[in-house]
């Protein structure tokens, strides 16, 4: 198989490249600098068996998933499956966003999702593969003082299922997941706070953070794989049971009637 994968030198990104590095495959591995990191996970994928070609680029910019699209097409001669699992987050409430924040976590977690689509759309259609983005519950649920995020992930789910419609007809399915409280280079200062950790933990029906390996992975490949080509436009909340949960929280029942 043939992936692309946006944001794959660390947490999801990099839990979903060693999922699918098996003999015979190649990946095209996104970061958008060159580190440590991503030297990493082109050894580990190599050593899997696989060919791994990293790729850099910061994709606020309009011309990088183009690029990165067009050179994962150019060296592996097309592509089957895509990943868009790179984003951002700048915290911050509604009344305090500046106007160049919002449009930095929209320009990297929506606008370069959709360039990225229109640049593989070719190449899925021939394959008749797949198109996965990696939203959040947060744009399922509100989080106070993660607007800009959570509004871009909603936004990063609607346009799923939209390019879903569009693109069934050629065989290309299009499905988003939502992770929950999963413990990623991103949350990692969270978690290493045993206080907020155990609070957190308390809090999900499952009772762990979730692991991207363990939790997450297996499900983006599930998605990619022929056995869910009857899948078109959904967004699989991946959290523990944590969104269900919330009625349970509330205090005291109202009482029934005989």
């Amino acid at each position: 198989m043939r992936s692309l994968i946006t944001g794959a030198s660390k947490g999801i990104g990099r839990a979903v490249a060693l999922r699918l590095a098996v003999p015979g495959a190649k990946l095209a591995l996104g970061a958008s600098s060159h580190s440590d990191e991503l030297q990493e996970i082109v050894r580990a994928v190599e050593s899997n068996g696989a060919e791994a070609l990293p790729l850099v680029g910061d994709l606020s910019d309009p011309d990088v998933p183009g690029k990165i699209a067009s050179e994962s097409i150019g060296e592996f001669g097309g592509l089957d499956t895509v990943i868009s699992n790179a984003g951002i987050s700048i915290p911050s409430a509604i009344e305090g966003i500046k106007v160049e924040n919002w449009d930095r976590v929209f320009a990297v977690n929506v606008r370069a999702p959709m360039l990225l689509a229109q640049s593989v759309h070719g190449s899925l259609k021939e394959a008749k593969g797949a198109f996965v983005a990696i939203a959040s519950m947060s744009g399922v649920q509100p989080y106070p003082g993660m607007g800009p995020y959570s509004s871009s992930k909603a936004a990063l789910i609607m346009f799923a299922r939209q390019l879903a419609l569009e693109w069934i007809a050629d065989g290309i399915r299009v499905n988003t997941i939502s992770p929950g409280l999963f413990r990623t280079a991103l949350t990692e200062k969270v978690y290493s706070d045993e206080v907020t950790k155990k609070q957190r933990e308390a809090m999900v029906p499952a009772g762990r953070i979730g692991d991207p390996a363990e939790d997450l992975a297996g499900v983006i490949e599930f998605l990619i794989q022929s056995r869910s080509t009857y899948m078109v436009g959904q967004n699989i909340v991946v959290d523990g049971g944590l969104i269900d949960s919330i009625q349970a929280k509330i205090a005291g029942r109202p009482a029934t009637k005989g």
